[in-house]
């Protein structure tokens, strides 16, 4: 394992969010981009803060462009949050297969989570926490943002799953 990056000014380690994870209520507006569309903008986004890795956003469904969406049978399952339901975004001719989810039903302690949806920030054009555009969490399986506010090493990229 990488050792833990020291945080500067303004910044937070992902090794300093606790396990389980904790919900709190996002300060910054969020916006996600895709085929050169706003498909959701917020100022009134959740995130997840667990160990190791970068944050999750989660959008109210009343700020997100659904017409976009298209549900499918993915299914995870995660053991703080629950079953998590998968939908692809279309805009025009560009497709993101699986691209968000949400925990239609979670678990005691994420029920604010119920019906919010969260981006994987890799299949979009672009998705920003405040004016900063943000890089996407490392892998196919987590979905954390990563900005400049949040120091690692960050699960997600090869040989970290054991972590």
């Amino acid at each position: 394992m990488l050792k833990r990056e020291k945080p500067g000014p303004g910044q937070e380690s992902v090794w300093d969010y606790p396990r389980p994870p904790r919900l709190e209520q996002v300060k910054e507006t969020l916006k996600v981009v895709f085929n050169g569309e706003v498909i959701a903008e917020t100022s009134n986004a959740l995130r997840v803060l667990e160990t190791s890795h970068p944050p999750q956003y989660y959008f109210p469904p009343e700020d997100v462009k659904t017409e976009v969406f298209t549900q499918t049978p993915r299914r995870t399952f995660c053991e703080f949050k629950g079953a998590a339901s998968y939908w692809t975004v279309k805009v025009g001719d560009k497709l993101a297969e699986n691209a968000v989810w949400a925990y239609e039903t979670p678990n005691s302690g994420y029920q604010p989570l119920a019906g919010y949806f969260s981006f994987y920030a890799g299949p979009f054009d672009a998705c920003y926490v405040g004016d900063e555009q943000v890089d996407a969490q490392a892998g196919n399986f987590y979905g954390g943002w990563i900005t400049s506010k949040v120091v690692g090493p960050f699960k997600g990229g090869p040989g970290t799953m054991g972590w």
